[in-house]
């Protein structure tokens, strides 16, 4: 009987955004106004597909990127955190469920060797091409309408639970760590017995905090965090009960 662990990726794995990160390899560290204003609500990712192919235009190639996507940091104790559960594998599944893509996720985690920790990562496909162009997909498509075109965080972690389901693996709780706005949708279908754990300060904290003034509580309990060590004091609580 193991707890599964889902991880957001940006601003909660790592203490910063992946994709804005990136733009550090381009021409004096900003993209031109024309291509920012490109963005349109709800389609980042055809926007970061914009953004990786202005990067191989101005000669950006792939070992360039590595390095500078490599040296994000980590969160505060996300390290202790990965190590403790390294520990603890018998305990513990852990998945990423990440706006992010693919190629970048690997990086960090190959490079700081974390990659054995994760069962699964869902997120968009990336990829370089013939050019030498990072190029980026859409995770997949769904219907939820809270949720940007290319993942609903949601649909992903009731379809991984359900497969593992089939495969004769049960959780006996799901514990949510992310930070952001997409994070909202699968925490808010999480049960009674799980935990939402929100980044203090961060996008969703505050709209669950927005969300329980109103009288719409979650069903699971909320533990705030700053630091991967006070995930790990609540996980040590978790395996103790």
């Amino acid at each position: 009987m193991k707890i599964l662990l889902v991880f957001d990726f940006d601003n909660t794995i790592i203490d910063d955004n992946s994709d804005t990160w990136i733009v550090q390899c381009a021409p004096d560290k900003k993209l031109p106004i024309e291509l920012q204003d490109s963005y349109q609500k709800g389609f980042w990712t055809e926007f970061m597909g914009r953004v990786f192919k202005y990067l191989g235009d101005e000669g950006v190639r792939e070992n360039e990127m590595k390095t500078t996507m490599t040296s994000i940091p980590f969160t505060p104790g996300m390290v202790e955190l990965f190590n403790f559960i390294r520990k603890n594998k018998d305990k513990f599944d852990c998945i990423i469920i990440s706006d992010s893509n693919s190629v970048f996720i690997d990086w960090v985690l190959d490079a700081a060797n974390f990659h054995d920790i994760f069962a699964k990562v869902f997120t968009n496909p990336a990829a370089f091409d013939s050019n030498g162009h990072l190029t980026v997909e859409n995770y997949h498509a769904h219907s939820c309408n809270r949720c940007p075109k290319n993942l609903c965080k949601n649909v992903v972690l009731v379809e991984f639970v359900e497969k593992q389901l089939q495969q004769g693996v049960n959780y006996t709780q799901i514990v949510y760590i992310g930070d952001g706005g997409n994070d909202v949708c699968p925490v808010t279908f999480l049960k009674k017995n799980d935990v939402a754990m929100p980044r203090k300060g961060y996008t969703l904290q505050k709209t669950l905090s927005r969300m329980s003034q109103n009288l719409e509580p979650l069903e699971s309990s909320i533990v705030v965090w700053s630091s991967g060590v006070e995930i790990i004091s609540h996980l040590q609580f978790l395996i103790k009960e």
